[in-house]
C-alpha cells in the first residue's frame, strides 16, 4: 500500500558503489538486484544464503492469489465475524463487505509481493519502471528476512490480532526502513516526518480511489505496519545496534507505538485478559483490540487525534467477545489500564464517544462510575469504570435492546502478567 510514497527515493537505489554480495544473482533486473543485495546485507547484518527468486505476475494472477489467501485457513473463518465487532463498535458501516473491500484495495494497489510459501518475489506487470524499482527493493528485504526467520511460519502463527499487528509492523517496518536506509544512507530524515507521509497517502485519491474512500479503520490498519513499523525499527536500531528485531519481538502494538516499553528495564508487557463464558449470548469470536485500535475507536467517534492518543496511552491489555443473540449481535469489551487515572480518562472518553455517536437523550446511572444507555435506536450500551483482579478497568457492552448488559461475571475474568 505504501509503494507510491517512496518514488522520490527510487532511483537512488541504482547508484550503489558496487559492493559485493554473499550470493551471485543472474535473474530478472540483475543489474539493480546486484547493487541492492550488498546494501541490504550491510543494513541488516544478515547475509543472503541463496539468490532471491524474482518473477512477474499479471494483475489478474495477483487477484487470484489474493482470493486464494482470503479463502484459506483461519482468515476465511474470522474476517466476517471480526468485521462484526468493528461494525458494533462503529468502526465500519453495516453494509460493508470487508473481504471484498480488501480484495479491491489490494488488487488496486499491489505492485508486487513476496510469497514466503513459494520463496519467490513477484512483481506486477505493467508498472512504471520507478514503481518496479521501489517494489523490488522492498521485497528483497522480505526475501532476506525469510531466509533467516521463516516468514511463512510467522505469518501463520495463531496470535491475537494485536500481537499479529505488532509482528507485521516488524516485518514491514524493517523492509521499509532498510529500503530507505539503503537508498538514502544511515541517519536519513523523512521531510515532514511519517505523519506527512501518512497524510499524503490518504490524500492521494486520484491514484488510490478505493483506498481514499475506505473507512478510517481500514486505511490506518494498512498504513500502520509500514510507517509505525519503520519508526519502531529506527528506535530499535538505536537501542540495539547490530541486533535483529526478530530476536526481540514486540508483544503488542503498545510496544510498537512506544518502543521504550520493550527496551531494557522499561519493559511493559501487556496484561493478558481472558473473559469468562457470558451469562447470555453465544460467543462467535474473541480477540484483542490493543492500544492502536483503541486509539482508532476514540478517533472515529471524537475526531480528535490528541484525545485519541492520550486516552489510549495508558492501555495495558484487553479482550472483547462478539456475542450472538436471537435479535442480533453484540460486544463485551474489557480494557485494563496502567492506573486508575488512565482508566478514569478512558471511561470518560468512551462515554463521550457513545454520546457523539448516538446523541442519547437520557441514561441510567450505574453507581458513581458507570452509565447505561437503554435505548439507542435498537441498542443498549453500558460503559463503566470497574476494578478487576485489583486492576483498574473499563467495561464496554453493546447489545441489542431487550438484552441485559450484565453479560459478564467480572469476578471470573483471568488476568496474566503485570
Amino acid at each position: 500500500m505504501l509503494r507510491r510514497w517512496s518514488l522520490a527515493c527510487v532511483l537512488l537505489a541504482a547508484c550503489g558503489r558496487g559492493e559485493s554480495s554473499s550470493v551471485t544473482y543472474d535473474g530478472p533486473f540483475a543489474p539493480q538486484v546486484r547493487k541492492l543485495l550488498p546494501k541490504f546485507e550491510a543494513a541488516t547484518g544478515l547475509r543472503y544464503t541463496r539468490p532471491p527468486v524474482v518473477q512477474m505476475r499479471t494483475r489478474d494472477e495477483v487477484r487470484g492469489f489474493l482470493e486464494q489467501e482470503f479463502e484459506s485457513g483461519k482468515q476465511a473463518a474470522s474476517i466476517e465475524v471480526q468485521a462484526s465487532a468493528y461494525r458494533v463498535l462503529g468502526l465500519l458501516p453495516d453494509s460493508l463487505d470487508l473481504k471484498q473491500l480488501y480484495l479491491d484495495l489490494l488488487t488496486e494497489q499491489v505492485a508486487g509481493y513476496y510469497d514466503p510459501s513459494a520463496k519467490t518475489l513477484y512483481l506486477v506487470e505493467g508498472q512504471a519502471p520507478e514503481m518496479q524499482s521501489v517494489t523490488l527493493s522492498h521485497e528483497l528485504v522480505h526475501a532476506l528476512q525469510d531466509q533467516h526467520f521463516n516468514l511463512d511460519s510467522v505469518a501463520k502463527a495463531d496470535l491475537p490480532n494485536d500481537r499479529l499487528m505488532a509482528t507485521q509492523a516488524v516485518i514491514e517496518g524493517q523492509a521499509t526502513y532498510e529500503q530507505l536506509t539503503a537508498m538514502l544512507g544511515d541517519g536519513f530524515k523523512m521531510p515532514g516526518g511519517w505523519d506527512m507521509i501518512r497524510d499524503q497517502i490518504r490524500d492521494n485519491s486520484q491514484s488510490m480511489p478505493r483506498f481514499s474512500a475506505a473507512p478510517f479503520l481500514v486505511q490506518e490498519g494498512l498504513i500502520f505496519p509500514y510507517l509505525s513499523g519503520a519508526e519502531f525499527l529506527r528506535a530499535f536500531k538505536q537501542q540495539y545496534p547490530g541486533q535483529s528485531p526478530f530476536g526481540r519481538m514486540p508483544a503488542s502494538t503498545e510496544q510498537v507505538l512506544h518502543p521504550a516499553k520493550l527496551f531494557g528495564d522499561s519493559v511493559d508487557a501487556p496484561t493478558l485478559v481472558q473473559l469468562p463464558a457470558p451469562r447470555a449470548g453465544q460467543v462467535a469470536y474473541r480477540n484483542v483490540l490493543g492500544e492502536f485500535e483503541t486509539r482508532l475507536f476514540v478517533y472515529q467517534h471524537l475526531q480528535d487525534q490528541a484525545t485519541a492518543i492520550r486516552a489510549a496511552g495508558g492501555w495495558d491489555g484487553d479482550e472483547f467477545l462478539v456475542l450472538r443473540f436471537p435479535t442480533g449481535e453484540g460486544i463485551a469489551w474489557l480494557t485494563i489500564w496502567d492506573s486508575a487515572v488512565d482508566a478514569g480518562e478512558f471511561y470518560q472518553v468512551a462515554d463521550r464517544s457513545v454520546i457523539a455517536r448516538f446523541r442519547p437523550k437520557t441514561y441510567r446511572p450505574m453507581g458513581t462510575t458507570g452509565k447505561l444507555y437503554p435505548d439507542l435506536g435498537g441498542r443498549a450500551i453500558r460503559v463503566e469504570a470497574v476494578t478487576v483482579g485489583g486492576r483498574p478497568a473499563v467495561l464496554y457492552v453493546d447489545v441489542p435492546s431487550g438484552v441485559s448488559t450484565d453479560v459478564l461475571d467480572l469476578s471470573r475474568v483471568a488476568l496474566t502478567g503485570n
